[in-house]
């Protein structure tokens, strides 16, 4: 399945996109967590294996705070990811891209029982293959997403070499978009760069001089108050 955009405002009218991962990506972080999950467990019974019965006891407590709240401690403590999701770049989010808090992390985690039916996360495969968002059942009543954690962009200055003044006024939305594609061109093939100019075709063309993507960085350099 492709992935998809899910576009949100937060409460401090930030405008955010979010790109939810699918099955393949959580289930290998739900992978890595599982063998640290296993680790810490293999460990804590090794430490408790001299006390007995009250070690026994010791170590099904251990393994009831590890199986449930070990997901809970990383995703409102750690930043929303636990290390497996963290390894393939992965965060837990609320639904309109405010970190996710106790509440959510609790609901989401304990509804595990249910995702777990009838056996190997059945329903909660089938949930998220069935799901735009790929939410589990979990997800679904905290209201909460599983997305990808998008790395910083360095924000590119436009090109010195060409400066071109529009042969019209701007508005206020034009020069931010000719601004955006100026920043956004560094990281865009120049084919794809030409696909975007051509939404344009009142800026990218003109009767002489340069023409399509060349244009449009030329009048965000004008923009953005450089000299030729």
């Amino acid at each position: 399945m492709l992935d998809t955009l899910r576009h949100v405002t937060t409460p401090e009218l930030i405008e955010l996109q979010l790109r939810p991962a699918g099955l393949l990506p959580r289930g290998l972080a739900w992978c890595i967590d599982f063998v640290i999950r296993a680790a810490l467990l293999i460990a804590l019974g090794t430490f408790l294996s001299n006390l007995g019965r009250a070690g026994s006891g010791l170590w099904l407590l251990g393994y009831f705070l590890i199986d449930w709240f070990y997901p809970v401690f990383f995703e409102v403590w750690r930043g929303g990811a636990t290390p497996g999701k963290k390894t393939l770049g992965l965060i837990v989010v609320h639904d309109n891209g405010t970190p996710v808090g106790w509440s959510a992390s609790l609901a989401r985690n304990l509804l595990r029982t249910a995702d777990l039916l009838p056996f190997a996360y059945g329903c909660g495969i089938v949930s998220m293959l069935l799901h735009r968002e790929f939410r589990r059942i979990g997800d679904i009543v905290a209201g909460t997403l599983v997305v990808y954690r998008e790395k910083p962009v360095l924000r590119a200055h436009p090109a010195h070499e060409a400066v071109l003044t529009p042969h019209m006024p701007l508005d206020r939305a034009t020069q931010r978009a000719l601004l955006a594609f100026a920043e956004r061109a560094p990281a865009l093939t120049p084919a794809r760069q030409e696909e975007l100019a051509a939404l344009l075709p009142h800026l990218a063309r003109a009767p002489s001089g340069p023409q399509g993507a060349a244009r449009l960085l030329g009048l965000a350099n004008h923009v953005a108050g450089r000299q030729a």
